[in-house]
């Protein structure tokens, strides 16, 4: 049986939702409070990625599906997603050594097996030198190469509006969502309000507010956490995942439409603060940039940020889990967390969760 489902977010986890529910049969709509993928899903690192880091955090399941869905992504949509080598490179003052890393590129082909980029692997100081002569290579034992994909977030998360309008989900932007009700009714900003069988909350950062607003009491709380990103006017020629000086964090120096993007930072936000890129995160990325690459010019020509609404999980956002949840409140179901790569995954999963709940009602 057909349903009348209403989505909260014109995100990528909102609309990825929304056109399986289409395909599933579903009558669906999209209230976005802007335009569609404006937020958070328009500032990210332009990586799909298994998430190498995540490892350390032994979130291996998330780590396997997430490299499924990077070669699913790089397999659907080949003008809008490629595979990418990038360079991490390791030296004597590395937080991590040789054999940690190579450990976990290891099992990260492991988790990757059916991927048909290749493999990592090691080259020497020696190698490196030759081919990157702008790195830093005072106490350089050599680095690793691996492969994940990049991506143009908007122009990705607008093929996949296409596809779910194509199957039917009609969309309606600029409509701020005040509260949902648990017998299916979306209560608009403007006073209107809309009728549906189920209603999906995908607002990202902003689900749990809406949550509250609607008088919903969720099993788990947000913990948003800022990434901000700069864009440089020289072109990079290698992409690279680097240890912030000094820390264990990483951050990515990537080729991006002619430029170099640098990113990201992590610092925790408040829901009502400016998602903008401070000078102190400015400052940050520069400093580390320039530890590695200490020739090249750093005139910023782009700045972006983003929030990311990560499940509170740790005390160090470092840490904090890239899991993501589903929490049924009678007709409401909320989406907690998640990333890009997965977003496919996770609506799927909705999808699932939906037609269950629909036909142990009438069963």
């Amino acid at each position: 049986m057909a349903l009348s489902i209403g989505i909260v977010g014109g995100g990528i986890n909102g609309m990825c939702t929304a056109w399986q529910l289409a395909q599933a049969g579903h009558a669906v709509t999209v209230y976005e409070r802007a335009t569609l993928m404006s937020g958070t899903s328009c500032a990210s690192s332009k990586l799909l990625h298994g998430g190498l880091r995540y490892l350390e955090n032994f979130e291996f399941r998330l780590v396997k599906e997430s490299l499924h869905e990077r070669n699913q992504w790089l397999q659907r949509v080949p003008h809008l997603a490629k595979p990418l080598e990038l360079l991490l490179p390791v030296y004597k003052h590395s937080r991590r050594g040789r054999l940690t890393y190579a450990a976990g590129l290891k099992l990260y082909d492991m988790l990757s097996a059916s991927s048909v980029m290749p493999a990592s692997r090691w080259f020497s100081a020696a190698q490196v030198k030759s081919q990157h002569p702008q790195l830093q290579t005072q106490g350089l034992l050599g680095g690793f190469s691996f492969w994940d994909g990049q991506m143009d977030d908007l122009a990705l998360g607008l093929w996949v509006t296409e596809q779910a309008q194509e199957a039917g989900v009609q969309i309606k932007t600029n409509d701020t969502i005040n509260r949902l009700t648990p017998n299916g009714s979306v209560h608009l900003q403007d006073g209107s309000e809309a009728q549906h069988d189920a209603l999906v909350n995908a607002a990202g950062p902003w689900a749990e507010q809406l949550a509250q607003q609607s008088g919903i009491q969720l099993k788990h709380q947000l913990d948003l956490v800022r990434g901000s990103h700069l864009l440089l006017s020289d072109p990079c020629q290698q992409a690279w995942l680097l240890e912030v000086p000094g820390e264990r964090r990483i951050f990515f120096v990537l080729p991006y439409k002619g430029q170099t993007l640098l990113g990201t930072t992590e610092v925790r936000h408040e829901i009502q603060e400016p998602v903008q890129c401070s000078a102190q995160e400015r400052a940050y990325l520069l400093a580390a940039y320039k530890q590695y690459f200490p020739d090249q010019a750093c005139q910023v020509v782009g700045i972006f940020a983003g929030l990311r609404p990560l499940i509170k999980s740790a005390d160090n956002p470092t840490q904090a889990t890239r899991e993501y949840a589903i929490e049924q409140h009678q007709s409401i179901t909320t989406i907690l967390g998640g990333k890009w790569t997965t977003a496919m995954a996770l609506a799927n999963k909705v999808c699932q969760h939906i037609n269950t709940q629909h036909q142990l009602q009438y069963a």
